[in-house]
């Protein structure tokens, strides 16, 4: 039986010695300092409020930031509410406890026990109020005491507690509720924080009913501080009069739309920066003032557009010096609007012809195009590619092809500049990251056929906007950013930024007074996709880089919603809203011009100088052109008649006869001739002479070429008109009708 009883003795002592190795592991494992990671106050670059935001998902609580150093009223406040003899107890205080059960034994009333070190304990670990649980949180309490020291437990007490409203930590409840750092609190601000922790709904400052509770035990504890010592009597006075007085800022309201916001989050995290400091703020780029009057602004545009079928826009705002993003609106709302949870600031589009400045640019850069070089606008040149608005234009100097947006002479750089090169320069740019075959796309990356970002498009026009120098988006004050690199030389950005701010260039595919129009220069892309699926503007003045993007979630087509008739109003709207934030901003300078450039005016439809010319059928209408001044006043194409001589004979009224064939000749198709080799031959002869000529077959523009080249007709079954006019001149010839049978 002896042996038995030992047995059994030493088994309790090894069960006793196991629970308490159990115990102490756990109770050791509870011992650390824990916090959520600290959540960031968002701020425009003026200190408005954006929003908060944290690193581990979405919850109700923010703060937690850590404090470097506890301001000394500030300790000494709290401890007077929350653990008054803190310095001497080591964790658990015998006193308090003592008293807790003397009062609940005798039911004289009741008084808490709970240390700071036991308030951390329960805030880490939060458990039912059960004996176990409060048996953990003391002996937690005591192992943190002795483990961490009692400076590091009253700061990480400070960063844990809650405040009330989601707010933790009391460096984060003075900004939260005063706008100020916890270094700038006075007495009266300090007791009233003081006085929330111990209840923090029932005395919740923003309620009615909760702010005078906290008003009350705010006087309480000035009363407290003055009878320790800790306040005179005419500094607890003071107190109180300013408590009297107190006024809490108004509860802070993010934007509208929250891909801002969640966009914010992402930049923040991605970059690997830690701003965070005892204040918890970071500075955006954004104008909280500008964001809001977007958002409302894309929100009644989409409205208006609605009997259109677009259901849904997008905008960017962007310094045009640094591209600090200054508003973006992921969309027209996102809650009760189709598609309104998809940010479309970064959803991949049809950009239809915003891609089109960028090639202009590589052939000016690899000098396959000149700024005085004509380009032909013709049927004969379109290999199956067709303009928007179904004509042709004739000659035109780049400057006139790029600002009227016409597809044949951007399809005409494109083969000239090669698919591959192209591509991969679209690639260099930032507007697409696709790892397929740039044969895969063809001739359609002229007008379209390669998806892009509204972000990516205007980082790339941003190359535009600053000398040929890539720089990428930021959204953070003192961000660090990948260096800017040199995209395309100074010049070309120039030329190209020219081209698409002059309005006269634009004619007669934009004309004057429309929303491409500006009371300042400004340079203007439109895009529209194929069947009116997207509609894009890109716009930007020497302060602003402005993007816009009007279409439907599901890519359907809308009923004939343009670049032009539907996203450059928005943009126009954005920018005269951008420019008025600013006194003065609408004074803006002109874009500058390229360096070693002079100004020359040039036949539009020769590229000559024209120092003497007028408007004439050899000339078409003047443009003054940026020329390097080794060329400004040579005579660029030695083909064409000299200028001077020229614009003389152009002056006087030019005779169009069309000599062959002759009118109302009737025809017999010969079927045994392959349709290849059936074709008319048609000539014309001028008077005076001239340097180019539009053939028109049935009203439409057919070839257009120098008038001794003749023209020949595929011959088609039927009656057919033809006729030959002069480039943008009135003078025609008589019609010449034929007969095919």
């Amino acid at each position: 039986m002896r042996t038995a009883g030992r047995i059994a003795a030493l088994l309790a002592a090894l069960v006793g010695l196991a629970g308490v190795a159990v115990l102490g592991a756990e109770l050791s494992a509870r011992a650390r300092l824990e916090s959520p990671p600290p959540s960031a106050v968002l701020v425009d670059r003026t200190g408005a409020f954006l929003a908060q935001v944290t690193e581990d998902g979405p919850r109700a609580d923010y703060g937690f930031w850590p404090l470097p150093r506890v301001p000394e009223r500030v300790a000494l406040a709290t401890l007077a509410l929350e653990d008054q003899r803190f310095w001497s107890h080591p964790g658990v205080d015998p006193l308090a406890v003592g008293r807790a059960v003397w009062q609940r034994a005798t039911g004289s009333g009741r008084s808490g026990a709970s240390t700071l070190a036991m308030q951390i304990a329960r805030m880490q670990r939060p458990a039912d109020r059960a004996f176990k649980a409060k048996f953990l949180e003391a002996g937690t309490a005591l192992l943190l005491t002795a483990r961490y020291g009692r400076e590091a437990l009253l700061r990480h007490y400070l960063r844990l507690v809650p405040y009330g409203n989601g707010s933790h930590g009391i460096a984060h409840a003075a900004r939260w509720y005063f706008d100020k750092p916890v270094d700038d609190l006075s007495w009266a601000e300090i007791a009233f924080l003081a006085a929330l922790p111990q209840a923090p709904a029932r005395m919740n400052p923003l309620r009615a009913d909760g702010f005078p509770r906290a008003l009350a035990r705010a006087g309480k504890l000035l009363a407290r501080l003055e009878a320790r010592g800790v306040l005179t009597n005419g500094e607890r006075r003071l107190a109180e009069e300013q408590l009297s007085r107190l006024r809490l800022q108004a509860p802070a309201r993010r934007p509208g739309s929250l891909h801002v916001v969640l966009r914010l989050k992402e930049a923040l995290h991605q970059s690997g920066w830690s701003p965070l400091g005892s204040d918890g703020r970071v500075v955006t780029t954004l104008d909280r003032s500008l964001q809001q009057a977007a958002e409302t602004l894309l929100m009644k545009h989409v409205a208006d557009w609605r009997g259109a079928e677009a259901e849904q826009a997008a905008a960017l705002i962007l310094d045009r010096r640094s591209l600090a993003v200054r508003a973006a609106v992921g969309s027209a709302g996102f809650f009760g609007t189709p598609g309104g949870a998809l940010d479309f600031t970064r959803t991949p589009r049809s950009p239809g012809s915003t891609l089109k400045p960028f090639l202009f640019a590589l052939a000016l850069e690899k000098g396959v195009l000149r700024p005085d070089q004509v380009m032909a606008d013709a049927p004969e040149e379109a290999f199956g590619m067709a303009n928007a608005d179904g004509q042709f234009l004739g000659p035109l100097l780049p400057r006139q092809a790029l600002a009227n947006s016409r597809n044949i002479p951007a399809a005409t750089l494109l083969r000239t500049l090669g698919f591959e090169p192209s591509f991969r320069f679209f690639e260099d740019v930032g507007l697409h990251h696709i790892a397929l075959p740039a044969e895969s796309f063809g001739l359609s990356m002229a007008i379209g056929g390669l998806p892009t970002r509204l972000d990516w498009l205007l980082q790339a026009y941003g190359a535009l906007a600053n000398d040929g120098i890539l720089k990428p988006l930021h959204w953070y004050a003192g961000e660090t950013q990948e260096p800017p690199r040199r995209l395309i030389s100074a010049e070309t950005a120039r030329l190209v930024t020219g081209f698409l701010a002059d309005p006269l260039a634009r004619l007669p595919s934009f004309p004057r007074g429309g929303p491409t129009d500006y009371p300042f220069p400004v340079a203007v892309k439109t895009g529209t996709s194929q069947a009116y699926r997207d509609a894009w503007t890109i716009a930007y003045s020497d302060r602003y880089l402005i993007g816009v993007w009007v279409g439907r979630p599901d890519a359907a087509p809308m009923r004939q919603v343009t670049g032009a008739g539907g996203a450059a109003p928005l943009a126009r709207a954005l920018m005269l809203l951008a420019h008025r934030t600013t006194a003065g901003e609408m004074l803006d300078a002109d874009f500058p011009a390229p360096v070693g450039y002079e100004r020359v005016a040039l036949c539009s439809a020769t590229g000559q100088e024209a120092a003497y010319a007028k408007t004439s059928a050899a000339c078409g209408p003047i443009l003054r052109e940026w020329l390097p001044m080794d060329r400004a006043r040579a005579a660029l194409s030695p083909a064409l008649p000299p200028p001077r001589a020229a614009l003389r004979r152009a002056e006087q009224p030019v005779a169009l006869t069309i000599t062959a064939p002759r009118n109302n000749l009737r025809l017999w198709r010969n079927p045994e001739v392959p349709d290849a080799a059936n074709r008319l031959t048609l000539r014309v002869a001028t008077d005076p002479p001239v340097a180019q000529v539009i053939w028109y077959a049935d009203g439409i523009a057919r070839q257009v070429s120098p008038p001794d080249q003749p023209f020949h007709w595929p011959i088609e079954p039927g009656r057919h008109a033809f006729q030959v006019r002069l480039p943008q001149r009135p003078e025609a010839s008589a019609p010449v009708t034929i007969t095919v049978e």
